[in-house]
């Protein structure tokens, strides 16, 4: 959890507050001078309208070099970053037929099976030529493949639960999930910092919804305690039923789940849990199982397991793993299953050739190379950060890692210059975060080599100097202190 030192909110809170004035200023005189060209909306209300819309014009915009670059190759260790150019301040951007060569710290491609794969790609070429992009049909329709019922048998085996559903879009499997599962009279406990999907399938559920102090099993026991004892709003009834969701990795610290913990108080009140391990299923736990693995929890005790394909794996969409009678209620009630046209099968023939991989039953010790990888090059990239004197959150295993930035200024600067260097990274302001904590969020990847890695540390220190985001002081320094005073 980020703990903002005083100066550091001051100074970011007086950043904002001088953009948002000048920004007001400059609307102000834009009505002015735009008066006599205003448009007759000829009695309709503008659809853009309020402080989004300020702050996309008058902040976003200013960066948004910053943020959706396109590439032009396969997001592996190094990645064609395409180069683009503004003649009007920023507003717009203009694409060229330039690429810069980077070292990619941005993409999910944890194990590295987003590029080409020798056990991987020729099945998948090989499913494109049998099944052709899409089944253009919905599951319970023409949209099932064999493909489809092996990746789900298989998902099922992989995360130890007895059955599994797959469905095409990752963000989708939470928010049209939830609803499905809750509804009105019942009871959603949410960590502060889950994913958005969680938040919007949580709203789209119609249950109430509560939330806990990230990550606090403490304060989760309070909350069900207090919700238990209080009932429904209004009839005070007992709540049809109550579950608990959280996230394996949260994407935007790279930290762990107290899961036992967690798991612990849901037993002792009788709560359901959800557990999305969209960014730690593969990546994390010694054969790549997830946090369960990890934390050394058993799967059966987590009731309803969701992840995503787009980050281990390689490819997209995601999974609900859970008991067979559930999966079954979702394939009959589920719209994401009924109505969404069913997942590619050459993304299915991915899913299924990486997890074996992983498995060894491609008949290599591949699977196993890349996650002993994984964690070397996360803890060690982790641990060179810190030292070096960067405010850096998560866990150890952990292939994500936030750069705290704070300043809205600190954001464009760090980003472009790394990108001038030859390092891509992503950069995470408001709304993604909230307003005072933007940061650079670092996703290390098993085909990441040594080397990529010293010369990435190298420009990150570089530009970290240059920018002045080096918050704690640098562990060699204070190592040279102490000897001074022996």
């Amino acid at each position: 959890m980020v703990r903002l030192p005083y100066l550091t909110a001051l100074t970011t809170l007086f950043s904002y507050g001088l953009l948002f004035a000048f920004g007001q200023i400059r609307d102000f005189f834009r009505k002015i001078l735009d008066w006599p060209k205003s448009k007759d909306l000829k009695g309709y209300a503008p659809i853009c309208l309020g402080l989004e819309d300020f702050y996309t014009r008058r902040l976003y915009l200013r960066i948004q070099d910053c943020f959706g670059r396109p590439i032009a190759s396969a997001p592996d260790s190094k990645i064609d970053v395409v180069e683009r150019f503004s003649t009007d301040n920023n507003k717009t951007l203009q694409r060229t037929t330039n690429t810069t060569n980077c070292i990619n710290l941005g993409s999910y491609n944890y194990l590295g099976f987003a590029a080409a794969d020798e056990y991987c790609t020729p099945l998948v070429i090989e499913s494109l030529k049998k099944y052709s992009p899409s089944t253009c049909s919905v599951r319970v329709d023409g949209g099932t493949t064999k493909l489809h019922a092996e990746a789900e048998e298989l998902v099922a085996r992989f995360v130890g639960k007895p059955a599994a559903i797959t469905f095409g879009m990752g963000y989708v499997t939470n928010s049209a999930i939830i609803p499905v599962l809750m509804g009105k009279g019942g009871l959603i406990i949410s960590d502060t910092l889950n994913h958005n999907s969680i938040v919007n399938g949580a709203r789209a559920s119609g249950a109430t919804i509560r939330v806990f102090q990230h990550n606090s099993p403490s304060h989760l026991e309070e909350v069900l305690r207090e919700q238990i004892a209080g009932g429904q709003p209004r009839t005070h009834r007992p709540w049809k039923k109550i579950i608990v969701v959280v996230e394996g990795i949260y994407s935007m610290e790279g930290e762990l789940c107290n899961l036992p913990e967690i798991i612990a108080v849901c037993k002792k009140y009788k709560a359901y849990t959800y557990l999305d391990e969209a960014h730690s299923i593969g990546a994390i736990g010694k054969t790549g199982r997830g946090v369960c693995e990890l934390l050394g929890v058993d799967p059966a005790d987590v009731d309803i397991m969701m992840g995503t394909f787009t980050k281990s794996f390689g490819s997209c969409g995601g999974y609900i793993a859970a008991s067979k009678e559930i999966i079954q209620y979702l394939k009959y009630t589920c719209p994401a299953h009924i109505y969404a046209t069913s997942m590619s099968p050459p993304a299915v023939q991915q899913v299924i050739s990486s997890i074996k991989v992983i498995l060894g039953e491609d008949g290599s010790n591949r699977g196993a190379l890349k996650l002993s990888r994984i964690r070397e090059n996360s803890n060690f990239f982790r641990s060179e950060l810190k030292m070096m004197g960067f405010e850096v959150l998560g866990d150890n295993d952990s292939p994500v890692m936030p750069i705290m930035l704070y300043n809205p200024a600190k954001i464009p600067a760090f980003s472009r210059e790394c990108l001038r260097q030859n390092v891509a990274i992503v950069t995470v302001a408001f709304p993604a975060t909230p307003l005072l904590l933007a940061r650079a969020r670092i996703c290390i990847s098993a085909s990441h080599t040594r080397e990529d890695l010293i010369k990435s540390l190298e420009v990150i220190s570089r530009v970290g100097d240059l920018v002045g985001i080096k918050y704690f002081p640098v562990e060699n320094e204070k190592a040279q202190a102490l000897k001074k005073v022996d």
